[in-house]
């Protein structure tokens, strides 16, 4: 199965040296979860805080179809 990645703010060295937003497609097996993607790029799971599929908030055990979009961003602070 393939998706689209799009990795924000500091997650973007993980990703394939794009700039933020840069969309790159991943294969992953038919069964992966959005925790096997973020364990697929090698991203620690305390680094992602927020994950959309399609643009909609999903939690780390969200099982992933293919075609699917997915943003990841990290815990962003503010004042």
């Amino acid at each position: 199965m393939h998706v689209t990645v799009k990795l924000f703010a500091t997650l973007t060295r993980y990703g394939r040296g794009e700039r933020a937003g840069t969309p790159f497609i991943i294969e992953l097996s038919e069964d992966a979860t959005l925790h096997n993607l973020v364990s697929h790029l090698q991203i620690p799971p305390e680094e992602t805080r927020i994950m959309f599929v399609n643009g909609i908030i999903q939690e780390s055990d969200y099982r992933l179809k293919d075609g699917d979009e997915v943003g990841l961003f990290p815990p962003i602070g503010g004042g």
